[in-house]
């Protein structure tokens, strides 16, 4: 039986290309390419003559099927995307599927990654990230998706394409704030840059700019603190019979009720108590 390999090609500096993955695209019997108009000019660069077929989003079902065929058959196939990880914000995601289902072995050589790289060029926290790729086409799903990212504490990673620049960050604006961020672009290339600023800010830059390059944009999530005052601040809404009425309803006696509603205002069990004396 044959097996998958998932080779990370460079996301624009050719010299990112491991010794590992160079050595797989020369032994594998197949490479599966992402576009195979884009693919032959790495194979060529580096003279493989490896035999390569197309896999992509539009024949990935039908395509996939083939390819574990022929991998049960003893064939080994790498797949390659147009620059960067398979599977990571493309179809590989459904061949490796596939190959499990089948009880085909995969394994990935690891390699360049837009979001990693942008991440640890952003300045922003590392430790914890959400990478949501391209938002959503779809209006309904892309404000879905937006909503959840507004309370998200983690560095937000996200990709967008120039054309569509201007109107995600007005997006972001209005359902994130004025959010620390920083944009990078033309990643390991020549005109690589690292834009570290606002949202506001970078969307006025691309107001009297013209947005070029594929984009990386990596947002500072939202803080503890400030999700905190806003839970205080609804609270505050209503009064503090109401508030305790809640957690009555809750079954919570009137002590750990008091406690309750202390914790969600920010102020003390005291406090509490003072008033519903008063």
């Amino acid at each position: 039986m044959g097996m998958l390999y998932l080779c990370a090609t460079p996301i624009g500096n050719l010299e990112d290309i491991t010794l590992r993955v160079l050595r797989v695209l020369r032994e594998v019997d197949l490479i599966a390419a992402e576009d195979t108009r884009n693919s032959i000019k790495l194979l060529n660069h580096f003279e493989i003559k490896t035999p390569m077929t197309s896999y992509h989003e539009f024949n990935k079902i039908d395509k996939g099927r083939i390819l574990v065929e022929k991998m049960l058959s003893g064939v080994n196939v790498a797949l390659i995307t147009d620059a960067g990880t398979p599977g990571i914000s493309d179809p590989g995601e459904e061949l490796v599927r596939m190959c499990y289902e089948a009880g085909v072995e995969v394994t990935s050589l690891p390699g360049a990654a837009a979001c990693v790289t942008a991440l640890t060029l952003s300045g922003l926290g590392t430790r914890r990230f959400a990478f949501e790729a391209f938002l959503p086409t779809d209006k309904k799903e892309r404000r879905a998706v937006l909503g959840e990212l507004a309370d998200e504490t983690r560095t937000i990673v996200l990709y967008e394409a120039p054309h569509r620049l201007l109107k995600t960050l007005e997006e972001l604006r209005e359902v994130l704030g004025n959010r620390r961020m920083t944009l990078c672009r033309e990643l390991t290339k020549k005109h690589e840059t690292a834009f570290r600023s606002s949202i506001e800010d970078v969307l006025r830059f691309y107001e009297n700019e013209k947005p070029l390059g594929e984009c990386v944009l990596v947002i500072e999530g939202k803080s503890r603190k400030a999700m905190e005052e806003e839970a205080r601040a609804s609270w505050e809404e209503i009064s503090i019979e109401e508030h305790m009425e809640i957690y009555e309803k809750q079954g919570k006696d009137r002590k750990e009720a008091m406690k309750l509603v202390a914790k969600d205002r920010g102020v003390t069990k005291r406090d509490i108590y003072q008033y519903l004396l008063k």
